[in-house]
């Protein structure tokens, strides 16, 4: 099988290129526009083992403007992960950054899937599209983004069902939520967190730390990921994957200051506009469809991260 993954070089991107070449036969194409320059350096990194691979190939190209006819001939599955992350960044202008890379992107790519059929489209949504929920969301949801980012993933998905209604592209949709875990973006809470623990610098704390989220670590995200390729029934989908256990971010502060010894200096702040409260997956379509089970606890999964941040340093 042959496999291509957009975002190949991002945090989960390429966590999920290295599962998927322990597949057998499977042969994988990643596409990476390395949009944000200040990431390449992380980015190289990612890449650095899969590129020691015969069985990867990799384009370091704009989705927008990439030769998606040679890079499809032959694609059996594709995972379109690549997009414009972030919920802070998305409002005022930066929000055309967001309609090009999530939405015209998407659409470009679904525009070249037309001609080269695949057996299975597999669209990266987000738990932002839900916005502000109580208890465990399941996917029947109504969706109510609260930030433009979730606005541009909520439209993507939309412009994927539509493409799948008129030209039968073979779609599943995978929406996750709080994935963490080695490789971590730099602007992403865990990896500030741990950074400033180990650095003794003060943490900044948007609102009063008790607002909960899901966590997914990145190995149990990309298992269920996975399984999506060799899953029945899962075609025309919309599939949460959650994490284990959800906890609020005081409590995952008071875990790094326990896993790592050190005490945070914490600095508390007004809270984000689009960030819902809470975020809770409820994973029982996950566990049906795709025997989703993830297993890494948050401290295990905790650890994990904090070692590999200090290997990089």
């Amino acid at each position: 099988m042959r496999i291509l993954v957009t975002g190949a070089a991002g945090f989960i991107g390429s966590h999920l290129c290295e599962r998927l070449l322990q597949l057998n036969n499977t042969e994988v194409v990643g596409i990476d526009g390395f949009i944000n320059s200040s990431l390449n350096e992380t980015k190289q990194r990612n890449l650095r083992e899969l590129l020691l691979n015969s069985r990867f190939k990799f384009y370091q190209t704009d989705l927008r403007e990439a030769d998606l006819a040679r890079t499809l001939d032959g694609i059996d599955a594709v995972y379109h992960l690549a997009g414009m992350p972030g919920v802070r960044t998305s409002w005022g202008t930066d929000f055309k950054e967001y309609v090009s890379h999530n939405i015209s992107a998407t659409q470009t790519l679904l525009e070249a899937v037309r001609e080269f059929p695949v057996q299975k489209f597999i669209y990266i949504s987000t738990s932002s599209v839900y916005g502000e929920k109580v208890g465990k969301v399941a996917e029947e949801s109504i969706p109510n983004p609260l930030s433009p980012y979730g606005v541009s993933k909520l439209t993507a998905e939309h412009l994927c069902k539509v493409y799948q209604i008129s030209y039968n592209i073979p779609l599943v949709i995978l929406r996750y939520f709080t994935v963490y875990g080695p490789r971590q973006r730099s602007d992403m809470a865990f990896h500030r967190f741990i950074k400033g623990i180990l650095n003794d610098e003060t943490l900044q704390i948007y609102g009063d730390g008790n607002q909960t989220r899901d966590f997914t670590f990145v190995s149990d995200c990309v298992e269920g990921t996975v399984a999506v390729l060799q899953a029945e029934k899962v075609i025309g989908e919309t599939i949460n994957l959650g994490g284990r256990e959800c906890a609020s971010v005081l409590q995952v502060i008071k875990q790094l200051e326990e896993i790592i010894g050190k005490k945070a200096n914490l600095e508390f702040t007004r809270g984000l506009k689009g960030e819902p409260r809470n975020t809770w997956a409820d994973i029982s379509k996950a566990q049906r469809l795709l025997n989703y089970n993830p297993i890494t606890t948050l401290k295990k999964g905790l650890n994990s991260q904090i070692n590999d941040f200090i290997n990089i340093e």
